[in-house]
């Protein structure tokens, strides 16, 4: 395969006239200032490497919309809750995934994962912690769920690390209940077993099909929920599980200044440190939005060359705060970038509210260039995720290949010289025109060629979770 970029930004800069050429899922030459060859497609406008979402929970997009309206209001089934605030969200959350088997979640995450083609995600790490039947009780096969999100990816035509997450606790000492239930597999061992029967089982699949029935879509690795849902004794083993494996390994870190007191009381310590005292951070390690951080525990993720994966859409949604993005790489930790539990699905959104969120942290403007913007899109991302081949337009990565149209309403009049700029702090996920992932054309002229109709997929797949769970009581 032949592909010819108007433009294209190689990690050093935008250059013109860009031929890369690929033998399968692989590029074999990227020459700049070259001729377009007969036969080759043709790709106006500015060509990226694929997009990573390093973080997503696929079945929050049902809640798009539902958790917005009214947000402030106590829910009717926990009035204790303080409303306006992530608990109170959390509750909304609990209830769509009560309405979850392997069947819907199959449905639901492949219209999300198609969406995110539609944006340019080749990539995307679901940190998956929705294991069991509700109750607790396990699936006749105990890896169904996860199996059913392996699969939506290879529907969607995208790749996916899922992030196995063990779940413990309902908060430090407190048993799961209700909806929880369905998170937990009782110990560290026993998640690990599990865990290794989908991690070992995947990679025997080595015809690398991406039907669902292949593994070469898709890669393994382990998360940890939060230092509140594994207790401090059980955190070492999910973190050598991961090191074993030579897996990728996230965890939800000070999300809330509620799960640092309630570290600090339990503990002594930040959770942060508790992570380091377990060896769960490291280059293999992604912390999932660092937001509440002293400075000792930023100390303790730049040093350790820990990954930061920053969800601002997120973070600004769930009125979490913003999180010191700038200090933690000045400290070393690379950036990466996650839409969570989409509120939109847009990494030029999330890579731009970096910095304007960082602007409006000092009311300083520049700290982040759109070069290392679009870095932490990309090549971090795909790092953070295990997949250190990809994120990169050079031979031997990945053939993903991300158009963005630079003559829309929104990027009209940038030109070449500022077409980064255009990307990160203009474009939107609207403006992707074309979408290649491993070498296969996934998205043509905005059009996703494997599901034909994502609206009309996403809309009967949130219907069928949501029906008669939100109702007009819950914004009365």
């Amino acid at each position: 395969m032949q592909w010819h970029a108007q433009f294209a930004w190689l990690g050093d800069g935008v250059a013109a006239d860009v031929l890369v050429e690929a033998d399968g899922e692989r590029i074999t030459r990227v020459e700049r200032g070259a001729a377009a060859p007969p036969g080759a497609v043709r790709l106006p406008g500015l060509t990226l490497p694929g997009l990573a979402n390093a973080h997503s929970h696929a079945f929050h997009r049902a809640l798009r919309s539902r958790a917005q309206r009214q947000p402030c209001f106590p829910q009717p089934t926990n009035p204790d809750l303080p409303p306006g605030t992530f608990w109170t969200w959390r509750e909304q959350m609990y209830r769509v995934a009560d309405r979850l088997d392997p069947e819907s979640y199959r449905a639901l995450a492949a219209a999300a994962f198609a969406e995110m083609a539609l944006a340019g995600i080749s990539c995307v790490g679901e940190f998956h912690y929705l294991h069991h039947r509700p109750g607790g009780d396990p699936y006749d096969e105990p890896n169904a769920m996860g199996e059913a999100l392996i699969a939506a990816a290879a529907d969607a035509g995208i790749r996916i690390t899922l992030l196995d997450a063990c779940y413990l606790t309902g908060g430090i000492g407190a048993p799961l209940t209700g909806t929880q239930l369905r998170f937990g597999d009782g110990t560290a061992g026993n998640w690990a077993r599990r865990a290794g029967a989908l991690h070992d089982g995947l990679h025997k699949r080595t015809d690398g099909r991406t039907d669902g029935t292949g593994g070469g879509h898709a890669r393994v690795g382990a998360a940890i929920h939060s230092v509140r849902a594994v207790p401090r004794e059980q955190l070492a083993a999910v973190a050598a599980w991961a090191r074993e494996r030579r897996a990728p390994l996230h965890v939800h870190l000070s999300e809330q200044p509620e799960e640092n007191a309630a570290c600090r009381e339990a503990y002594g310590t930040t959770p942060a440190r508790l992570l380091a005292e377990a060896g769960a951070l490291g280059a293999f390690a992604t912390a999932v939005h660092a937001t509440h951080l002293t400075g000792e525990d930023i100390g303790l993720l730049g040093t350790t060359t820990t990954g930061v994966c920053m969800c601002p859409t997120t973070e600004r949604d769930l009125a979490d705060g913003i999180g010191p993005a700038r200090d933690l790489a000045a400290a070393g930790a690379p950036l990466c970038l996650g839409t969570d539990q989409h509120a939109v699905v847009d990494l030029f959104e999330e890579a731009r509210a970096v910095e304007l969120d960082e602007r409006l942290r000092t009311r300083r403007r520049g700290h982040w260039t759109a070069g290392e913007l679009l870095t932490a899109a990309t090549r971090h991302g795909h790092y953070g995720l295990g997949w250190p081949e990809a994120g990169r337009l050079e031979p031997g990565g990945y053939a993903d290949l991300v158009t963005v149209d630079l003559g829309s309403v929104r990027t009209a009049g940038a030109g070449p010289a500022h077409a980064a700029e255009a990307a990160v702090f203009a474009a939107t996920a609207a403006d992707v025109r074309h979408v290649v992932v491993s070498g296969r054309e996934i998205v043509r002229d905005g059009r996703h060629l494997l599901i034909e109709d994502v609206p009309g997929a996403l809309a009967a797949a949130i219907d069928a979770v949501t029906r008669d769970t939100f109702t007009r009581e819950d914004h009365a």
